[in-house]
């Protein structure tokens, strides 16, 4: 690749990145850090802070994203170490059956966890026929504190499976000499593992670990579905229909920001600081160990009980959709497919697919031709400022997903520069940018792994022969690299389709609804409202399954490599 069309590829990232990335975050900062006369005062911060209902969902909001990743470590590190250490029969159906939940979204799981834990849920129906409550008096799971718990198991049971992805990824490439060594030296069973495993383990776990924080710290649609309010999003959320005036949603977006970013250095300053430096390649093959029967037993019990356990809610939505009446009864009384001839036919149900097909598929592109750029310089050019690049491309994941989208509304008010995106109007490009911009490190990553396992002298080679350095690339490179390509656009294109933060926020007219808006609008709906959305819900996790199976195909272990900042 040439020098001056990588400096172009530079230049043209630098101006999309400072455009919808940069831009939308210093409007924010404006908007907390001064008032209307243009003086800068922290005023706003201050109040947010002294206010006690901003604190308790501040509070809440941490206490959850904490909670939410402990629980899905302890999910998570265990089944990542019997997978790595351990053949028993069934495991490969296991390992693909552990990563459905990351294929289904939390946001449509929260509407069967409310079926089963609600007041006249499934669970408490149990309880009663086995004489543990009673009918006239039934447990509200989901009520008082039952909600902040509910989330945070709906968030844990959704997004173990990128610290699984993580950890997997971890002790595969962890030499076996080094916990053999400790084991011939007396260090054995747990204590080998807490002292010389978990520590080898600890970069991968934080990459991990960084993005459940985030993306649990900043979750919108669960609390939403629970009809929580008591957290800093959903105050966000409800805000916006005074952004123009009140500077208190900015205070609010700022203060998100602030801690989603402290934890990220934090955790970078405690965890991913030194890390121990291991060999190339292990000294010798890793071997993995067929226990006895009762060991076998075990392994398969628990993935079984995680499976099902992570399963259950979208089990729900599912028994849901194909049910005409659930109440009071442990299953539907009536199965109709009448919910699915609804949705199929609904005025609000089949313009959110097509519109949604088309946001996805614009992003998709959008992205593929950044994020092959943005891979071919980082990996194949010495350009100075790369790392910069490198930097602007990952950070999207780790700033949330509510924040740029609460950017890209302040961004676009009457009298700004970008007034005329304004999505009250027509949110399709901005929804489309929007998409672009916060799924970009799926592709960047997938490229750049491809990359760098292709030896650049096949490119060398045909240039060598007069090939042009251009065509060489389009030739050589990407066929080479089509299937990290084809995962990475599969990613987009799915985590695009069930995108909920910029969703729920920029599209505020019922024509330019994507899927999950209309989710969420059916949701509201009396009658067969919760059933279509159920329905509806249906359709995107056998759509979002599908792709990230062959995502999974294609990236194999690698796949893990894609979630990590």
């Amino acid at each position: 690749m040439s020098k001056r069309f990588s400096i172009s590829i530079y230049i043209i990232t630098a101006l999309f990145f400072g455009c919808f990335f940069i831009w939308p975050i210093y409007q924010i900062l404006e908007g907390a850090f001064f008032n209307v006369d243009g003086q800068f005062t922290i005023s706003y911060i201050k109040e947010v802070f002294l206010n006690e209902i901003y604190v308790e969902g501040l509070l809440n909001a941490l206490g959850m994203a904490f909670f939410s990743t402990l629980l899905a470590l302890l999910i998570a590190v265990p089944l990542a170490r019997l997978s790595d250490r351990y053949n028993f029969p069934g495991k490969t159906l296991f390992m693909a059956l552990v990563l459905l939940p990351i294929m289904l979204p939390p946001f449509v799981g929260a509407i069967g966890i409310r079926q089963i834990l609600g007041q006249y849920g499934s669970f408490n129906v149990l309880l009663e026929k086995l004489h543990i409550v009673s009918s006239s008096s039934p447990i509200d799971w989901l009520g008082g504190g039952g909600q902040f718990w509910g989330i945070v198991i709906v968030n844990a049971l959704s997004l173990y499976p990128i610290l699984y992805l993580n950890a997997l990824a971890t002790l595969s490439n962890i030499d076996p000499a080094m916990e053999e060594a400790a084991q011939n030296l007396g260090c054995r069973r747990f204590k080998k593992f807490f002292k010389i495993t978990l520590p080898l383990m600890r970069p991968g776990l934080f990459a991990g670990a960084t993005i459940v924080f985030i993306w649990s710290f900043t979750e919108l649609g669960v609390p939403l579905i629970f009809d929580y309010s008591r957290i800093t999003s959903v105050q966000i959320f409800k805000g916006l229909k005074d952004i123009g005036n009140n500077p208190f949603p900015y205070a609010l977006v700022v203060v998100m920001l602030f801690f989603s970013l402290l934890f990220y250095a934090i955790g970078k300053g405690l965890f991913g600081r030194n890390p121990f430096s291991m060999m190339a390649k292990a000294s010798h093959a890793k071997e993995t160990k067929r226990p006895r029967k009762a060991g076998q037993l075990g392994c398969i019990l628990f993935f079984s009980t995680i499976t099902f356990f992570a399963l259950l809610p979208h089990l729900s939505v599912i028994l849901i959709s194909f049910s005409s009446d659930w109440y009071g009864t442990i299953l539907p009384d009536s199965w109709t497919l009448r919910n699915y001839e609804i949705a199929l036919g609904n005025a609000l149900t089949i313009p959110s697919i097509k519109n949604s097909l088309c946001y996805a598929s614009a992003a998709t592109v959008l992205n593929t031709a950044l994020g092959i750029s943005i891979a071919f310089v980082l990996v194949r050019t010495k350009l100075p400022g790369r790392g910069v690049l490198d930097t602007l491309s990952i950070l999207p994941l780790a700033v949330p997903g509510l924040v740029m989208a609460f950017g890209y509304l302040a961004m676009t008010q009457e009298g700004k520069i970008f007034s005329f995106l304004n999505p009250t109007e027509n949110p399709t490009m901005l929804l489309i940018i929007a998409y672009g911009i916060r799924k970009l490190p799926f592709m960047v990553r997938s490229a750049v792994s491809g990359l760098q396992q292709t030896s650049a002298t096949y490119e060398e080679a045909a240039q060598c022969l007069g090939c042009p350095p251009l065509k060489s690339t389009f030739k050589i490179t990407l066929p080479l690299i089509l299937a990290n390509i084809l995962a990475g656009g599969l990613l987009v294109f799915s985590q695009s389709m069930l995108e909920v933060s910029d969703s729920l926020v920029l599209a505020q007219k019922q024509q330019y609804y994507p899927i999950t808006k209309s989710i969420y609008e059916l949701l509201k709906i009396l009658g067969d409202g919760p059933y279509i959305a159920c329905a509806l819900g249906v359709w995107a996790m056998c759509f979002l399954a599908v792709t990230i199976m062959g995502a999974s195909m294609l990236l194999g272990k690698s796949l893990g490599s894609i979630f990590k900042v």
